[in-house]
C-alpha cells in the first residue's frame, strides 16, 4: 500500500473526472428528452382542449336545434301521442 504514489492517484482520480463528465452529458442529454416530452405533452393537450371546445360547440348547437324542433313540433301539432 505504501507504493501508491501521488502519480497513481493523480490517473486513478483522471479516470473518474472523465467518468463523471459522461455522466454529466448524460443527465444533459436525459433533461432534453423530457424537456422534449413536456412540450409534447402540453401540445397535446392543447389540440385535446380545442377538440373538446369544438364538440361542446356542435353540442350546443344541437340542443338550440333541438329546442326549435320541438317548438315547430308543439306548433304543427306533430307531437308523438303515445298508443295504449
Amino acid at each position: 500500500m505504501a507504493d501508491v504514489t501521488m502519480e497513481l492517484m493523480f490517473e486513478g482520480m483522471k479516470s473518474v473526472q472523465a467518468r463523471l463528465a459522461q455522466v454529466d452529458g448524460k443527465i444533459d442529454e436525459l433533461k432534453q428528452e423530457m424537456q422534449a416530452s413536456r412540450t409534447s405533452q402540453n401540445g397535446i393537450r392543447q389540440e385535446i382542449t380545442g377538440v373538446f371546445q369544438e364538440i361542446s360547440g356542435i353540442h350546443a348547437t344541437l340542443v338550440r336545434h333541438e329546442g326549435r324542433l320541438d317548438r315547430i313540433e308543439t306548433r304543427l301539432e306533430l307531437n308523438e301521442v303515445p298508443t295504449p
